[in-house]
């Protein structure tokens, strides 16, 4: 096994994967069996002043044919706890796993409160804040991702956090914006240490046919809320990308959330320049048990590349994101279709007639597809809709070459 610790805001982590603030980080005995089974830390749920008044039922899942759960809604406020009690589970979390990084996310309402909020989870033992500018779901206007569209307020509020504490702080952001980085930026002028991102995805993920109303039906009501899941990686990616690619930014960490179910995927943030990895829904669905998957899967993956310290990982990618203008377009890769394991379905073929080039003739006769060259533009959708994996990435040929062959 490599060892996977990680510095992240001058804090040792013994690897780099922490439970994010939700309903899997409620109280102490649900942080407590996650972080015995090898959690190296815990975002407990948010907390503040404000308490939680839920409805019921409060979250909605969508699938795609054969796979029943690939986003995930939730109505899900901040902590339904008193405050004496989440301070109380901080406490208790930090004098029994002292070796484990605690992380009290807070959200307050104006100045005052985030700065009382910043001293309380200090007293209580917590070793980093993480203020929640991004909850997309808040009864209350004055918090949550209203917040974050604001960077006037997130570096408000970043400096009022300050004055409460000497500890490390981070600023979740609101993925509901066009561009993070003011934000993040605004933070970090406020005295904010570290990024995390993101938060879930405002959203309405399907409409009852018969009732005509959004799910989860509260009542024959619904509201626009959280999503999140596998289905919002691409966009996380894309932001903690932005971020990482910031010159002003350069040097802050980033706690990377959002969609993360594999250690694939965390390999995926970390590449991209997180240093820290958040997870929720996957734990939703699998249970805590997935950190054995998550720290076997990237020790193995560390070794096979020679890669002795995960900090080595860091932001390995983030060169080969360019603006769109930067990309070579002298060539086309022209797919390949190796008959391997064709079941006949002429998927591609539709595709490709449909929504492509028409660039596939159909053989009924083999039920095979073949490629016509002079029409294929390389954009390898049959690629990406083929059930089987069957076709590949074939010969690269110069557009030069190609049209002096439509000529002849």
């Amino acid at each position: 096994m490599r060892d996977l610790s990680i510095e992240f805001c001058g804090i040792k982590c013994e690897n780099p994967f922490f439970l994010s603030s939700s309903v899997i980080s409620n109280n102490f005995e649900m942080c407590a069996k996650a972080l015995n089974m090898g959690w190296a830390g815990v975002v407990f749920k948010t907390i503040g002043f404000y308490v939680a008044d839920e409805v019921s039922p409060r979250f909605d899942a969508i699938g795609k044919e054969n796979t029943p759960f690939i986003g995930f809604k939730n109505l899900e406020q901040i902590s339904e706890h008193p405050l004496e009690y989440n301070l109380e589970c901080i406490s208790k979390l930090k004098r029994e796993f002292k070796d484990k990084v605690i992380v009290a996310s807070i959200m307050g309402e104006n100045e005052q409160q985030w700065t009382k909020l910043a001293e309380l989870v200090t007293k209580a033992g917590a070793d980093i804040i993480e203020c929640n500018f991004s909850c997309p779901q808040m009864a209350e206007e004055s918090m949550g991702s209203d917040v974050g569209q604001n960077p006037e307020l997130v570096e408000k509020y970043c400096k009022a956090v300050r004055r409460g504490t000497s500890l490390p702080v981070l600023a979740k952001m609101t993925p509901n914006i066009g561009n993070m980085v003011i934000p993040a930026e605004a933070s970090i002028h406020g005295g904010a240490d570290g990024i995390a991102a993101i938060n879930t995805v405002k959203s309405i993920t399907r409409v009852d046919l018969d009732k005509f109303s959004p799910y989860p039906i509260i009542n024959g009501k619904s509201a626009v809320s959280g999503y999140s899941g596998k289905a919002i990686k691409p966009i996380a990616l894309r932001f903690i990308s932005d971020l990482a690619k910031s010159e002003k930014l350069k040097e802050i960490p980033i706690s990377g959330i959002g969609g993360i179910e594999t250690w694939e995927d965390a390999v995926e943030f970390l590449l991209l320049g997180a240093s820290n990895i958040q997870i929720t829904t996957a734990v939703m669905q699998y249970g805590y048990r997935i950190i054995k998957d998550l720290i076997s899967g990237l020790s193995y993956y560390m070794e096979d590349k020679k890669f002795e310290k995960v900090k080595d990982l860091v932001g390995l990618a983030v060169k080969n994101v360019v603006n769109a203008d930067e990309l070579e377009r002298d060539y086309i890769i022209y797919p390949e279709f190796r008959d391997h394991n064709c079941v006949g379905c002429g998927r591609c073929y539709i595709s490709c007639f449909d929504g492509g080039h028409q660039a596939i003739k159909w053989n009924y006769e083999s039920r095979k597809p073949q490629l016509i060259e002079d029409k294929c533009e390389g954009c390898h959708l049959c690629a990406n809709i083929c059930p089987t994996g069957d076709i590949l990435s074939g010969k690269k040929v110069i557009k030069t070459a190609k049209k002096v062959r439509q000529l002849a």
